[in-house]
This record gives C-alpha cells, sequence and structure tokens, in this order.
C-alpha cells in the first residue's frame, strides 16, 4: 500500500504548500488523507461483500454496467499512462540534473520512454513486485536527503546571493482561485494511490487484515507528507523547487536525483505495465492466444506496451512542467479514481437497507459528499491545471513542448 502512495506526488508537496501556506496545506493534506483513507476502506469492504470484484472497472460493471465497467476501465488505463508520463518527465529532470544538461531534453524523454517501455514489456514483471521495493526506497532516501539538506544549509539555491537571507514561509498565503485548486490537485495526487488497492485486497490471504494495513500505511504516509512539506518549505519559503529535489544547491540535486532515478525508472516501468496488461487482458481474453507463445500473443502483448509508452511520452513532452502535470493528473483522474466511485459503493450496499438509523443517514450525507466533492475538485482542479498549462506555455513562449532547454534548472 505504501509503494503505491509514495512516489511521485510527494516531490511536489513543498510547492503545494507554498502557494496555499502552511497552515491550509496541512489542513488540506489532512483532509484529503481523510477521505481517500475512508475510500481506501470502502474498497476493502466492497471486497467483502463482493469477491468477485477484482478491479475497479469491475466494481463499476456492478454498480453500473458494462457502461460502468468501460467508463472506469479506460479511467484506470488513462490514470496509469499519465502517471508514466509523469514519470518519463521526473527521469528526463533527473538525467539533466546528473549530466548537467549533457543532451537535450527532448532526448532524454524519449530514452525515458524507450527504457520504460523495455522494461515493462518483461511479462514476468508482476512477479519481481521487489522492484516497487527499490522505487519506494529510492525515492525516499533522495528525498530525506534534500529535507535534511535543507535544514543545515545556508540559503535555498534558488535564493539570491547578494542578499541577508531569511525564509518566506507563509503560514497562510493569498493564492488565487486557480492557484489554490491546482495546489489541492497536486495533494489529491499524492494520495491518489487508490485504484492499486483493489488488487491488493483482492490477492492478500486474508482479507480481513486490509483495514488495519490500510490504517497503518496512511498514518506512516501521511507523517511522511507533512514532514518533508514543512522542513522543505520552511527552510526554503518561495524558492522551494518543484520537483523537491532541487532544492539544496547543485552538489545535493546531482547526489539525489542520483538515488531517485532508479526509483523513477521502476515506478514508470510498473505504471506502463499496468495499463499495458489490462489493454491486453481485454483484447485476448476468451483466446488461446492469451497464454500460447504464438506471434499474436506477443505482437499483441509488445503492441499494448509500446502504445501506451508511446501515448505517455506524447503527454511527457507536450506538458513539460512537472507541477502542471502533477495537478493535471490529480484533478482529471485522480479525483475520479479515488472519490466517486468509493461514494457509489457504499450507497449500492447500503441505500436498500430496511433499517434506516441516524447512522445511515449520517452515511448517506457523507457518501453524497465524497461524491460531490471528488466531482467539484475533478472540473475545477482541471480547469486550474490546465490554465497553469497554457500560463506556463506563454511563460516560455510557446516553445516548452518538446523543448531542448534544461527542464532541471529550476528543479
Amino acid at each position: 500500500m505504501m509503494k503505491s502512495q509514495i512516489g511521485l506526488g510527494v516531490l511536489s508537496i513543498p510547492t503545494a504548500f507554498d502557494t496555499l501556506g502552511l497552515i491550509p496545506g496541512i489542513l488540506c493534506l489532512l483532509a484529503v488523507a481523510v477521505i481517500t483513507t475512508w475510500s481506501d476502506y470502502m474498497i476493502g469492504v466492497f471486497k467483502l461483500h463482493h469477491r468477485a470484484v477484482y478491479g475497479i472497472d469491475d466494481a463499476g460493471a456492478l454498480m453500473f454496467g458494462r457502461i460502468g465497467r468501460e467508463v472506469l476501465g479506460i479511467a484506470f488505463c488513462l490514470y496509469w499512462i499519465f502517471v508514466a508520463g509523469s514519470g518519463m518527465l521526473g527521469i528526463s529532470i533527473g538525467l539533466n540534473a546528473v549530466s548537467a544538461h549533457g543532451a537535450c531534453t527532448a532526448t532524454f524523454v524519449a530514452v525515458a520512454a524507450i527504457i520504460g517501455f523495455g522494461l515493462s514489456s518483461i511479462r514476468t514483471l508482476g512477479r519481481i513486485t521487489w522492484l516497487a521495493w527499490i522505487g519506494l526506497a529510492c525515492i525516499l532516501i533522495a528525498i530525506f536527503m534534500v529535507t535534511i539538506a535543507v535544514g543545515i544549509q545556508d540559503q535555498p539555491s534558488a535564493a539570491p546571493r547578494d542578499v541577508a537571507w531569511g525564509s518566506d514561509y507563509k503560514l497562510f498565503a493569498t493564492p488565487t482561485f486557480q492557484q489554490a485548486i491546482t495546489a489541492v490537485s497536486t495533494i489529491v495526487f499524492a494520495y491518489s494511490g487508490t485504484p492499486a488497492f483493489f488488487s491488493i485486497v483482492s490477492e492478500m490471504r486474508d482479507p480481513h487484515y486490509y483495514t488495519r494495513s490500510l490504517l497503518i500505511c496512511q498514518v506512516g504516509v501521511t507523517a511522511v507528507y507533512i514532514t518533508i512539506g514543512c522542513v522543505v518549505y520552511y527552510y526554503c519559503g518561495s524558492y522551494v523547487a518543484s520537483p523537491a529535489l532541487g532544492s539544496a544547491g547543485v552538489l545535493v540535486k546531482k547526489v539525489s536525483y542520483g538515488f531517485a532515478l532508479p526509483g523513477l525508472i521502476v515506478t514508470t516501468t510498473i505504471v506502463i505495465h499496468l495499463p499495458g496488461k489490462y489493454i491486453f487482458l481485454r483484447i485476448l481474453r476468451g483466446s488461446k492466444h492469451l497464454t500460447a507463445n504464438t506471434m499474436i500473443h506477443w505482437s499483441t502483448w509488445l503492441s499494448c506496451t509500446s502504445g501506451v509508452a508511446l501515448v505517455a511520452y506524447v503527454i511527457a513532452s507536450a506538458i513539460p512542467v512537472f507541477d502542471s502535470l502533477v495537478s493535471l493528473i490529480g484533478a482529471l483522474l485522480g479525483t475520479f479514481m479515488s472519490f466517486q466511485p468509493m461514494g457509489c459503493m457504499w450507497l449500492y450496499d447500503n441505500w436498500g437497507k430496511r433499517t434506516r438509523s441516524p447512522r445511515w443517514t449520517l452515511m448517506v450525507c457523507w457518501s453524497g459528499f465524497v461524491i460531490l466533492c471528488g466531482t467539484f475538485l475533478m472540473i475545477a482542479g482541471t480547469y486550474g491545471s490546465v490554465v497553469s498549462v497554457i500560463d506556463s506555455y506563454n511563460a516560455s513562449g510557446g516553445s516548452a513542448a518538446w523543448s531542448c532547454a534544461d527542464n532541471s534548472s529550476s528543479s
């Protein structure tokens, strides 16, 4: 569970705190943590009530029929493809940082796509999930290295050198609506590992341990997010970088990205493999080629992984600003995967109960709130993220996409 939560999202939390202010940032993070924890809990409850459900598309089919299966299945694929795009963008930033911009950034994004395609095409990837542990360890080592470094340095690398330094962090900021909703979407992305929880509970030996594991996960993840967000933002103020690994100077940036790169590669590999496998199974389900070692089997499989990698590459190249891409994923797909379906799950299982107690009424209101909140964040957050993408294009003269410019210079 922690492996599916802690990843690219944690690298943008200090920037979200800079936009919202420290106290509103923490409160928003805790609010998202509470809602997503309940959503994740509902996955376990729903699974126990409906043992045939494996993925979120199965839940959609049970609640809404074939339309529900297709809509949630497509959203599931798109979500992981967008995450793969953000992973490729993160790899390109890391390669630029480590090599001191040794090649064109567009080349580094292409290299990331090729690496992701090659590794994700390994059919036995599901049997070597220890790779995800390597990814988690690398990301945590890198981010905690930067967290410690910003605490002992004189000033952040982006701060002006000709004036006395004092952190300009704010307890309360005054963002515009577009800036605030974009920052909240970034926080949602950090907690949107929810789609992976379906397969986790489905493959547990005893699903009754799911809730206990979930609580340990969410408490640990929230503690990591708050610690990293508060410390890095407190010491860097408005000069915090995004991703946060570039906040402590050139040397620390190179070392931290050196540690983070294996984690970014593993993340990208897994999130290309997941939608590729889903599409592959949908195409060959019921066919002898699904398990047979035939030309159709392998050509279909490689077409799925290469297609996913190609779309993710286009996304990473077309939206080359890490913050904007992360907030767009969180708003457009993270909320849709982590909020609305889980509210519908509770209503599906409990709406027809004859005994309607005050607790039942309260839970109906809560489920409705989660659905409405998710819908609002999806619409408003997508708007804010799109405006942010447009602003980044305007700031770069419209040439940011497929650019050779160093994307680690402000990271």
